[in-house]
C-alpha cells in the first residue's frame, strides 16, 4: 500500500508530467485561461489517461510482446488514445453539453496531448504491472490536472490586476508557469 501511495505522490508532485517532463504543454497554456474549462479538461484527461494506461498495458503485454511487434507500440497506443477521446467527446456531448462547447477544439486535442502517450510509454518502460500502471497513469493525470487548475486560477486572478503592458498576455503567463515549475521542484528528493 505504501508503494502505491509513493507512486501517486511521485507522479503528482515530484515527476509531474508538465513540470519535470515538459509533456502536455499545449493544453497547459491553451486551456488555462478559465478555471471552469481547466477543471473540465482535467477531468477528461484523468479519465482518458487512466483508461489509456490500462488498455495500452494490456495491448503491450498480451499483443505486442507475444507477437514480437513492439515496433508498432506508438501506432497502437495512438489508436487507443484517439478512440478513447472519441468516446469522451460523445459522452461529454450528451452529459455536459455546456462543458463540451466550452472546451471546443481543446477536447479533440487530447488526442494529440503528448502527456497521454508519454505516460503510457513511461509506464511500459518502468515495467509496472497492470495495477501499478493504472495507479501511475491516474497519478500522472492528477498531477496534470493539479498543474492546470493552479495555473488557470492564477491566470484568472491576473486578469483583474494592473500588469505593466509589456508583461500582459503571454509574457506574464510564461513567468507564472516558470514560478510554478520552480515551486514543484521543491518536491524533488521527496520520493525517488
Amino acid at each position: 500500500m505504501a508503494e502505491m501511495a509513493l507512486i501517486i505522490v511521485s507522479a503528482v508532485f515530484v515527476n509531474n508530467v508538465i513540470f519535470s517532463r515538459f509533456l502536455g504543454l499545449c493544453p497547459y497554456f491553451g486551456v488555462s485561461k478559465k478555471l471552469d474549462t481547466a477543471v473540465g479538461m482535467s477531468m477528461a484527461v484523468i479519465f482518458v489517461l487512466t483508461l489509456a494506461g490500462a488498455i495500452t498495458y494490456i495491448i503491450q503485454t498480451y499483443v505486442l510482446e507475444p507477437l514480437h511487434i513492439g515496433y508498432l507500440q506508438t501506432i497502437a497506443f495512438i489508436l487507443v488514445i484517439a478512440s478513447l477521446v472519441q468516446l469522451v467527446e460523445i459522452v461529454m456531448k450528451k452529459i455536459a453539453p455546456a462543458l463540451y462547447r466550452a472546451l471546443g477544439i481543446f477536447l479533440p486535442l487530447i488526442t494529440t496531448n503528448c502527456a497521454i502517450l508519454g505516460v503510457s510509454i513511461l509506464a511500459v518502460q518502468s515495467k509496472f504491472d497492470l495495477i501499478r500502471t493504472i495507479i501511475f497513469s491516474f497519478g500522472s493525470a492528477l498531477g496534470f490536472g493539479l498543474a492546470l487548475v493552479i495555473f488557470s486560477s492564477v491566470r484568472e486572478a491576473l486578469e483583474t490586476r494592473d500588469i505593466p503592458k509589456a508583461f500582459q498576455g503571454a509574457p506574464i503567463s510564461m513567468i507564472v508557469a516558470g514560478i510554478l515549475a520552480m515551486a514543484f521542484m521543491g518536491f524533488t528528493g521527496m520520493v525517488k
